[in-house]
């Protein structure tokens, strides 16, 4: 019998650069808040955290704090940045003028974005009962940019990522405040869902005002 074939030698997985993955570390616990505002964070403590020296952290929190998440003190370390109630209330307004405009703009819609909203929805709702707070808030953001994408305006899908960072910091934020939020924005995802699929534009903004201008008070923790 012919010997058999020697089995292929599969490269070795390239790992990301250094600077990279300490990036993705940091950038991973600021947004689901196991790195609250406030935090003091070292260099020797990220580095090995992620097993990397000291150059790659320094690069990587240069490029966090030009993206506005952390604040760098020489000598002491980087300071995690709280989300202050001014970027709250620039968020929720920029939130409200692109999420109204596009699902008028959506409606009516394709079967393939309702499929989409429908599959999104029961995911959500699956993170929701696994206990995932950070998984609930991207399908919660994934939800509604969906909608905006299905707009059709490239631009304006493109300006409506620029806010995705701070739509997952203050998602996590609301629900471990008030645990049921989840609950309740499982709903009103639900009954955004059902004014797009009966074509009633009116009725979906409305939806969308209500749910959008509610994350601006939770944050501040200024509900019942």
């Amino acid at each position: 019998m012919p010997a058999p074939a020697p089995s292929p030698v599969r490269p070795p997985v390239k790992q990301p650069p250094a600077a990279d993955r300490v990036y993705a570390h940091i950038k991973e616990a600021v947004l689901d808040r196991r790195y609250e505002g406030g935090t003091l964070l070292t260099e020797g403590d990220l580095a090995e955290a992620v097993g990397v020296s000291r150059t790659p952290v320094r690069e990587a929190l240069l490029r966090l704090e030009v993206e506005g998440l952390i604040k760098l003190y020489p000598k002491k370390g980087a300071l995690v940045l709280a989300v202050s109630a001014q970027e709250i209330a620039d968020v929720v307004e920029t939130r409200l003028l692109v999420e109204e405009f596009a699902v008028r703009k959506a409606v009516p819609a394709s079967a393939k974005l309702i499929a989409r909203l429908e599959e999104l929805l029961e995911e959500q709702r699956q993170m929701s009962d696994a206990g995932d707070l950070a998984a609930v808030s991207v399908k919660d953001r994934c939800f509604h940019a969906e909608i905006v994408r299905h707009a059709g305006n490239e631009i304006l899908s493109r300006l409506y990522d620029q806010l995705r960072d701070r739509q997952l910091r203050m998602g996590v934020a609301v629900m471990e405040a008030h645990p049921g939020r989840i609950a309740a924005n499982i709903t009103e995802h639900g009954e955004l869902l059902e004014a797009i699929r009966s074509g009633d534009a009116d009725g979906a903004a409305q939806v969308v005002r209500r749910h959008v201008s509610r994350v601006k008070v939770l944050v501040r923790g200024e509900d019942r």
